[in-house]
């Protein structure tokens, strides 16, 4: 871990059968892909339907502004490879849809069955291949196809005259070959400061001039990137970015435009000293988010903006090398607001403040749709990290900064700083504040930490000492990546959820909670409410969920148990021979979870055998019972239940629902995972967002390897509709061990001691919710008070890749509340 420090120093292929083949259907020995655009082109209609397609591979999928006056806002282009030569198609805009369901992604195998041929009539280009109807072809094996050099397949949109690509995911990020990266060389320029001229006088002369002096200034803030492009507007790079320049007399705005975002934006960095010359003064643009400055002594200059755009004078811009700067410019340094986690407790809401920290959680990366916008998103994740002042960690909600390699880089272990980010403190009090970025807010991470200003900090010298103290050993222990996140964290009543909730309406009905769910794009996130009745809870060991470790082993050790004749006895009778047989609790824990598993099997074995002998003597249940049905005490035996209930309302409305929503599986992506180095790499492309292109996919293929962060089981609710005409089935992860600091899980237990005051049934069954079987009884008693009673269900809601989608209780609240 000490080599990290360094940088705050001041100074294989898949069986044939699966690979797409080359085929060749004429005699000159063209490629599939070629065969077929020649005869779309042929057609007399344009069009073809083909007969017996072969499955192709998507090497990449391209997102772009679409035309004016069409359906939707963008366009996608799909480069298919067939197993000997590549093409790029276009998507016909009614099969978007698969792309936002993160159905048809690079990787994928899929067989076009019709195709038609387009010509634009407004150019003389040729035309191009557009995807008509397409079938996507199971998963297997993929050879990455050898395209060459990114050079060799960089080419512009097919359609609509756009000249680039915009990412995939959002619209915030430098995406593509096109955008220059950071590092242009600092020049050594002469300085003639007699020519000069300061941002004050610029603010008093700027009316009277058409050309001004040079300016000689440090870049104090740099904002994201803004894309404003419209499909009515026709302007090739439609960016936008600010920064605040300063020099001795204040600080200003400067904005750079268009094609000039494309050479600049990645290598003008905060800190650095540029000479400006050739560029425009223009009135200040007012609404818009300017940075909380860390140096009170600079004066802001708010009445007018530089501006620098490639339609006007050809601005000029040099990069003055660190060394080469002198004191008597005078320019001022860049200065910070860093807070400790403990410190934070004592910050207001909305004040802005920067952090560092060794990061302990990350979560996937999602997605939130930007207001009044079908097809715009922000890319967010949430991020915990700690430091030296407490033993709670920060709490950061990081939107995408323009700093896509560092975003997607963010990983437990590392040291993570992030400037201008913003508290957030939602009343009541007693909820823990979080922080979450803003428009000027720059995130840094092992890896880019090298030469920034921050550097020189007192109090991220502090944090550096401090972890050259810690044991990474015993750190690593408690590093937890991705799955489901409950954040931002729910208050504790309903009218306190009214009042923070600016997304729309507060309650929603079932028949709007299904439009919800089939409107979600790839990784959009949303928290909804509903009425319902909680009407079914049941326990899942992990070991039945998408995430088992060894689950292939484990089904072929549940398929032995299958089969045994399946005998249901009464629970008490069940519970007196496991006490019997179980082995202390503390031995337990010491076991590997395969052991443990193992021991478990065992022990369900031997107990069977005894419970045969002794159901002997009482009679059998009917043959007519069904296998699902409730005993007498409530608890369901179920092979992978370690309990199972139903309500009797349940029992009555369940087969006859108008409709029954089953979100209840615990995907991959749904669970927390361990962190560990070996494997780093492969985490955080799992729960990153799905790449664009092929070159990017090397390793998510192996995504079902990584261990969970708990051992514990999880919850499967069903929540009936107040008018009992439709139910929904979510998942509740527990909250985690009480010395672990993440908070990745809700418990469903504490959340009902608020609903319905059953305080010392509710804290036992906190407690032992690792054990619940042993508390059958008490917790009957909670879940019998349970029926029929009206509550209001916090549902988030997200689709994942391959579109799945998973639904958690969130919090149950109340009505009366």
């Amino acid at each position: 871990m000490l080599e990290l420090l360094s940088e705050f120093d001041e100074g294989s292929p898949g069986p044939s059968s699966d690979r797409p083949r080359p085929r060749s259907d004429s005699s000159d020995g063209q490629s599939w892909i070629q065969h077929i655009r020649q005869q779309v082109q042929g057609c007399s209609s344009l069009t073809l339907v083909l007969q017996g397609p072969v499955p192709l591979v998507v090497v990449d999928v391209q997102r772009y502004l679409g035309p004016s006056g069409a359906r939707h806002m963008y366009c996608y282009d799909v480069r298919l490879w067939d197993g000997a030569e590549g093409d790029v198609w276009h998507l016909q805009p009614d099969l978007n849809y698969l792309v936002h369901r993160n159905v048809l992604r690079c990787g994928s195998r899929v067989r076009v069955t019709r195709c038609s041929y387009v010509y634009q009539e407004k150019s003389l280009a040729p035309g191009v291949v557009c995807i008509d109807e397409l079938e996507p072809v199971e998963d297997g094996a993929v050879t990455m196809p050898d395209l060459g050099p990114p050079s060799a397949t960089r080419q512009d949109p097919l359609l609509w005259g756009r000249k680039h690509y915009i990412p995939l995911w959002n619209n915030q990020d430098p995406y593509g070959e096109i955008w220059k990266g950071p590092g242009l060389a600092e020049e050594r320029v002469s300085v003639d400061v007699t020519k000069l001229t300061s941002l004050q006088r610029l603010e008093v002369i700027w009316k009277s001039r058409k050309t001004f002096p040079p300016l000689l200034v440090r870049i104090m803030y740099k904002s994201r990137l803004r894309y404003f492009g419209k499909k009515e507007k026709n302007i090739d790079i439609p960016y936008q970015a600010y920064f605040e320049v300063a020099d001795y007399s204040g600080m200003m705005s400067l904005v750079l435009w268009n094609e000039l975002c494309l050479e600049w934006f990645n290598s003008l960095q905060v800190g650095n000293v540029i000479l400006l010359q050739q560029y425009c003064v223009k009135p200040s643009y007012r609404s818009r988010t300017f940075p909380s400055p860390g140096d009170s002594q600079v004066k802001r200059l708010p009445s007018v903006e530089i501006s620098l755009n490639p339609r006007d004078l050809p601005s000029c811009i040099n990069v003055i090398k660190e060394k080469l700067v002198k004191s008597e410019w005078k320019l001022p340094d860049v200065k910070y607001q860093f807070v400790t986690r403990l410190e934070l407790n004592d910050l207001p809401h909305k004040r802005v403040c920067d952090v560092i920290g060794l990061v302990s959680y990350v979560g996937r990366c999602e997605r939130k749709r930007q207001k009044d916008s079908k097809e715009d998103f922000w890319v967010y994740r949430w991020v915990q990290m700690i430091d030296e002042s407490s033993e709670q960690p920060f709490l950061l909600e990081i939107f995408a900064t323009s700093q896509p390699v560092i975003f997607e880089n963010i990983h437990p272990m590392s040291y993570l700083v992030c400037t201008q980010m913003r508290v957030v403190r939602e009343s009541p009090v007693s909820l823990i504040p979080y922080l979450t970025t803003s428009n000027e807010s720059q995130v840094f991470v092992t890896g880019h930490h090298k030469g920034q200003p921050y550097i020189r900090d007192n109090k991220v010298k502090q944090f550096i000492e401090w972890m050259k103290t810690q044991s990474e050993a015993d750190l690593l222990k408690k590093m937890v990546i991705g799955g489901y996140q409950p954040f931002p964290l729910t208050p504790e009543t309903f009218s306190q959820y009214c009042k923070n909730n600016t997304d729309g309406e507060t309650l929603i009905s079932f028949r709007e909670l299904k439009e919800t769910v089939e409107n979600l794009h790839y990784r959009e996130r949303k928290r909804v409410a509903v009425q319902g009745i909680i009407a079914a809870l049941k326990s899942v060991d992990y070991s039945c969920s998408e995430v088992s470790l060894e689950s292939k082993k484990q089904e072929d050790l549940r398929g032995e148990q299958e089969t045994q004749p399946v005998i249901k006895v009464s629970s008490n009778i069940q519970q007196q021979i496991r006490a019997e047989k179980q082995p202390p609790h503390e031995e337990m824990n010491h076991l590997n979870p395969m052991k443990r598993l193992k021991h478990q099997l065992e022990l369900d074995q031997s107990c069977m055998q005894e419970m045969v002998q002794e159901q002997e003597t009482m009679p059998l249940k009917s043959p007519a019972v069904r296998e699902d049905a409730v005993s007498n005490e409530g608890i369901q035996d179920v092979k992978e239940y370690e309990f199972a209930w139903e309500s009797n309302l349940w029992l009555e409305v369940k087969n006859s629902l108008e409709d029954h929503h089953h979100f209840s599986t615990a995907h991959t992506e749904s669970i927390p995972c361990k962190f560990g180095y070996v494997q780093k790499e492969l985490l955080k492309k799992q729960y990153n967002l799905y790449p664009a292109k092929m070159s990017n996919l090397d390793g998510l293929q192996q995504q079902r390897e990584f261990k969970p962060a708990r051992n514990q089981c999880h919850y499967k609710l069903t929540i009936l509709g107040i008018n009992r005409k439709a139910a929904i089935d979510a998942i509740c992860l527990p909250a985690l061990s009480s010395n672990d600091l993440n908070g990745l899980g809700v418990d469903f237990f504490t959340y009902s001691h608020h609903l319905f005051e059953e305080s010392n049934l509710c804290d036992n069954l906190k407690e032992s919710k690792q054990h619940i079987a042993s508390y059958q009884g008490e917790f009957l008693k909670l879940v019998n008070s349970i029926d029929k009673i009206h509550v209001i269900c916090i549902l988030d809601i997200c689709r994942l890749a391959d579109d799945k989608v998973e639904v958690f209780l969130n919090r149950v609240y109340n009505p009366s509340d």
